[in-house]
C-alpha cells in the first residue's frame, strides 16, 4: 500500500487499491447505532463536523461511503432524456403558473 506524503493521508488510488490489512481503517458500532469515522476516512472524504455522508448499496450488497456534497458539475445531463425536446424558459414559466393556478 502507497501512502500520501502529507500527514500520513491515503490518496484515492491508494484507497481504492486497499485489501484487506491490519492498517485498514475500522470503525465498532455503538450500541446506539452509530459509528465514528477515523480520522484517514474524514481526510480522504474531505469531511468537518456536520457534513452529510451518503451510504450508497449496490445490488451485490456492496456498500460505498462518500461525502454528501459533491461538485455541481456531477449534475450535467441528469435530467436530459432521450427524445424529449428542449424545453424554453418561456415554456417553464408557464408550466409554473398553471401549477400555482390549481393549487388550493
Amino acid at each position: 500500500m502507497r501512502r500520501a506524503a502529507a500527514a500520513g493521508a491515503w490518496s484515492l488510488h491508494s484507497v481504492r487499491n486497499l485489501t484487506y490489512s491490519k492498517d485498514m481503517p475500522t470503525a465498532t458500532l455503538t450500541t446506539k447505532g452509530q459509528l465514528t469515522l477515523p480520522k484517514r476516512v474524514r481526510e480522504l472524504l474531505r469531511l468537518d463536523a456536520g457534513d452529510l455522508v451518503e451510504f450508497i448499496i449496490s445490488p451485490d450488497g456492496t456498500v460505498q461511503v462518500r461525502a454528501g456534497s459533491f461538485d455541481v458539475r456531477e449534475l450535467r445531463g441528469m435530467l436530459k432524456k432521450p427524445g424529449r425536446k428542449a424545453v424554453s424558459l418561456e415554456e417553464m414559466d408557464e408550466a409554473i403558473a398553471r401549477g400555482r393556478a390549481h393549487r388550493p
